[in-house]
Order: C-alpha cells, then sequence, then structure tokens
C-alpha cells in the first residue's frame, strides 16, 4: 500500500531533519520526504497537521510477561499497549517463567510476536541458567535464536567471578552484556530509599552505596575486559556521577533510566502507595534532579519505559508486600515530551533518547526515516492532552503512579513496516 503523511513536522535526528514536509511510503518501504516520488498516487493520505512523525519509538526495558506470567499481562494486550504508544520496537528482559535461558523459549517468543503482527521484539537472553548467577547459558545459540543481548534482569549476580567470566565470553562472541547495577547485599529487604522517607515509614531501606557499590565492581570488571556493558536503570545523582567520569576516562559504556525515575521521588510513596514501589526504588528530589540533568546533557544515553505491568493481586496489599512494577509503554511518550518541556531540551535531542539511541543499544540500526528504511513511524499531536486511567491503558497492566494525571502528547498513528497498527481519533 501507498501511504503519505501529510503537513506533518518530520523530526528525525539521525538524519537532520526537523521541518513540516510529506512522507512517502510503498511496500512497506520509507520512499521519500518532500518531493513525491515519480508518478506517485497515494492509496490513503494521514492528514498530520499540527503534528510530529518521528520514528518509530524504541523501549529498551517492557516485560510481556509470557511465557508463564499471563495472569499479569498476554502478548496480544502488552503488544497493543506499545503500539498506542507509539514504540515500533522493544526488547522485553529474561525473567520470565521459566526464564529466557534456553533457544526453544526465545524461538517460541519471536515467532508469538511475529504472528501477531505488532511491534518488533527483541528478547534480551539470560546471562546464566535459570538467572540462578551460577553456570553460563549457551550465548551464541540463544543469539541464533533471536536474543540481541545478554542480562541478569534485576536478579544480581552475586559471584564476580562469574560475572567476569560472562562478560569475556560475551565480549569473545560480541554479545551484548546488559547489567543493572545493585548490590545484593546491601540491598536485601530493602522496598525504599534510605532516606527520611523511609525512616518516618519504617520501611526497610535500600541505600545509594547498593547502586554506587556495583557500579564500581562493573566498571572494574570492564577496564580489565574491555568488554562493553549497557548499564540499567540509573537511580541516583552518586551513579550518575560515577558514569560521567567513567565515560569520560573512555570506558564503553552505555546507559538508561526509567522514565518514572525523571518525575518521581520518594516523596511520592505518600502515605504507603503501593504503585510507587518501584525497582530500583524512587530516590531523593536531588536524586531525581540528577537524573533529568544526565538524560539532558547525554551522560544517560536512553530514557526507556521499564513496562513492568502488575496485577491488582500484586498491588492492592501494604507497601513492604507489594510487587514492584508499573506500566510504562503508553506513557513513555509523553513523560519523555514532559520532562523536555520543563527542563527546556530540544524536540529532536528527547526524541533521540527514546529512538535512535536505544535502537544503537540494542544493535538494530538507527531509527531514521531515511529513504529505502522500513516505515516503523510513530505519528503524535504534541498539544493533545490525555488522563492516564484504567480506561485509557490497553496494557493489561492498569497500576501506574500516573494513575489519574494528565498529559500532553497523544499518539495519532503507529505504523509498523509501512501498515498502520494503531490509529487514534484526534479527539480521543
Amino acid at each position: 500500500m501507498k501511504i503519505e503523511i501529510a503537513q506533518g513536522r518530520v523530526v528525525d535526528s539521525a538524519a537532520g531533519i526537523d521541518r513540516v514536509a510529506p512522507l512517502y511510503i510503498d511496500a512497506g518501504r520509507i520512499v521519500g520526504i518532500g518531493d513525491a516520488p515519480e508518478n506517485w498516487r497515494a492509496d490513503r493520505i494521514l492528514d498530520a497537521r499540527g503534528c510530529v512523525v518521528c520514528p518509530g519509538l524504541v523501549d529498551l526495558s517492557a516485560r510481556l510477561r509470557e511465557p508463564g506470567l499471563e495472569h499479569k499481562a498476554t502478548l496480544e494486550s502488552e503488544l497493543a499497549a506499545a503500539v498506542a504508544g507509539g514504540v515500533t520496537s522493544l526488547a522485553c528482559p529474561p525473567d520470565t517463567d521459566p526464564p529466557l535461558d534456553e533457544p526453544g523459549l526465545v524461538e517460541m517468543l519471536k515467532h508469538r510476536a511475529r504472528t501477531l503482527n505488532q511491534a518488533h521484539v527483541y528478547p534480551v537472553g539470560a546471562l546464566t541458567a535459570g538467572l540462578r548467577g551460577e553456570a553460563l547459558t549457551e550465548m551464541s545459540e540463544l543469539a541464533e535464536a533471536g536474543c540481541v543481548a545478554f542480562s541478569q534482569a534485576d536478579i544480581p549476580l552475586v559471584d564476580t567471578q562469574v560475572l567476569l567470566r560472562a562478560m569475556q565470553y560475551a565480549g569473545t562472541f560480541g554479545h551484548r552484556v546488559w547489567l543493572r547495577p545493585q548490590d545484593a547485599h546491601l540491598a536485601r529487604g530493602g522496598v525504599a530509599h534510605d532516606g527520611e522517607v523511609a525512616t518516618r515509614l519504617g520501611l526497610p531501606s535500600i541505600p545509594v552505596s547498593a547502586e554506587t557499590i556495583a557500579l564500581a565492581t562493573i566498571l572494574a570488571l570492564v577496564r580489565e575486559s574491555g568488554v562493553p556493558v549497557h548499564l540499567c536503570r540509573l537511580s541516583s545523582a552518586a551513579g550518575v556521577a560515577i558514569v560521567r567520569a567513567a565515560k569520560e576516562e573512555g570506558l564503553p559504556i552505555t546507559c538508561d533510566v526509567a522514565v518514572h525515575h525523571l518525575h518521581l521521588a520518594d516523596t511520592d510513596i505518600g502515605w504507603f502507595d503501593p504503585l510507587a514501589n518501584l525497582t530500583p526504588p524512587l530516590r531523593s528530589t536531588r536524586d531525581r534532579a540528577a537524573l533529568r540533568a544526565g538524560a539532558a546533557d547525554g551522560t544517560i544515553d536512553v530514557i526507556c519505559s521499564d513496562h513492568a505491568p502488575v496485577d491488582d493481586d500484586g498491588k492492592q496489599v501494604p507497601f513492604g508486600e507489594a510487587e514492584t512494577g508499573a506500566t510504562g509503554l503508553e506513557l513513555l511518550l509523553p513523560l519523555t515530551l514532559k520532562w523536555a518541556a520543563e527542563d527546556r531540551v530540544p524536540l529532536p535531542e528527547a526524541l533521540e533518547r527514546i529512538t535512535r539511541a536505544p535502537a544503537s543499544v540494542i544493535g538494530i540500526g538507527e531509527a531514521t526515516l531515511a529513504a529505502g528504511n522500513p516505515a516503523d513511524i510513530c505519528v503524535f499531536d504534541p498539544q493533545q492532552a490525555w488522563t492516564v486511567g484504567r480506561q485509557s491503558l490497553k496494557s493489561q497492566g492498569k497500576n501506574t503512579p500516573f494513575l489519574g494525571l494528565e498529559v500532553i502528547g497523544a499518539v495519532r498513528w503507529t505504523l509498523v513496516g509501512g501498515e498502520v497498527v494503531h490509529e487514534r481519533n484526534g479527539k480521543d
């Protein structure tokens, strides 16, 4: 099908484009911006007046809850949520049930995702068998099955010798390693940031040193092995400072932050609100300010949703017993736009954090609208307001600390491979 996206503001940092221009799609690929191809006749025209046309969003962390956790969410519900949020590609962590440590599980997940014909799914394989931190997985076989990286998800790898061997093995074969820095012993039993709020509420805490000590260990192993590592979910000012210094040193690292950590702090726990029980925990307002600054100056490469749908049974319990996590796929764009507006980050730079940069970390090439590329596109109205609510979210997991918040930025159309997979009325 030939599709023309007319009169939208085309924003593509990779191609250096930021102007109002028509975009042309044919046979699933972009065939031009501005000037129409010869003898052009569109089968469908999308009127994008007042909208931004950008590469489809790429999310580095979206738990789809399959296999094994379908009572929390299904592949159908979460991929529908992805395209509703303008996300055309996503990486899913390996902490499913069972974990993604066998090629057959990865192939099944990839096959299921293809049959749904929604967002592209890129599995992240388990770094160790069963995520137990003991024996390494067969990374090469998992990579052949479709894994784009290897990780322990939120499960710490306590044995540093195993971690070093895993990094060395991955580096030998060019596999990517993603690690979330948190010391298992310092974080043990904690549910909130070690600060005034946790003290007042009597909640067991997780100190910032749990992140910084783990960062120091990972970076020491990066220096020794030379293996590139992506650092997942920074949460503290001290962590940002360490990463900034490591980058200045020239270490081969990248890092990300969950979008909710750019807006929330431990004060948002209120009186034991389980919706604010997240991993890593919400930290102080000073930490939040440092995360925002790090995302603005490029110390933090990527903003992700850290989408983790949790059912009501997992949240409607006391704070300390609540399952951590929140739905986020449909909030990645509006919350990124909110941060950019508040901190005066230019739109192309903000969009780069959720398109081009995460695509590079996954290793799927640049998310760009250049002619010849697959037409994975997000068209959104940057002025349209909508309220985050149980009815407005397509994710099966309705729990998020942003319930009831009015946000700005609504996805009008999402295209994957040149097909319109999501469409929203401009007045909805």
